[in-house]
């Protein structure tokens, strides 16, 4: 089953900007609670779009730069990207459906 991958500042660029898939990147920390309740969500679709969809995590604590790139001011932030430039954005913990509408809109 697919996992959500982590991604740094440092691979950020080579794992999400030159996906050949789109990609949901997941902004989130660990003392964040709302993030903590959408993780099981994006485990979730990690496995229903595999293949389809790179689904990504980025802690912003670790990787403040690309945080602070795309604009993250509250999290969790979910961007969706295609071909290296973000076409979707989500925040906060919402349900899945919403989501998932987001994604199809894409993939």
């Amino acid at each position: 089953m697919a996992k959500p991958l982590a991604v740094t500042d440092a691979t950020f660029t080579e794992e999400v900007l030159n996906s050949d898939q789109p990609v949901l990147v997941d902004f989130w920390a660990d003392w964040c609670g709302p993030c903590k309740m959408v993780a099981p969500v994006v485990e979730e679709l990690a496995a229903d779009y595999d293949g389809r969809l790179k689904v990504t995590k980025v802690d912003v604590d670790s990787s403040p730069l690309t945080a602070g790139t795309y604009g993250i001011r509250s999290i969790p932030t979910l961007l969706i990207f295609k071909d290296g430039k973000p076409v979707n954005q989500v925040v906060g913990a919402v349900p899945k459906q919403v989501l998932q509408e987001k994604i199809d809109q894409v993939v």
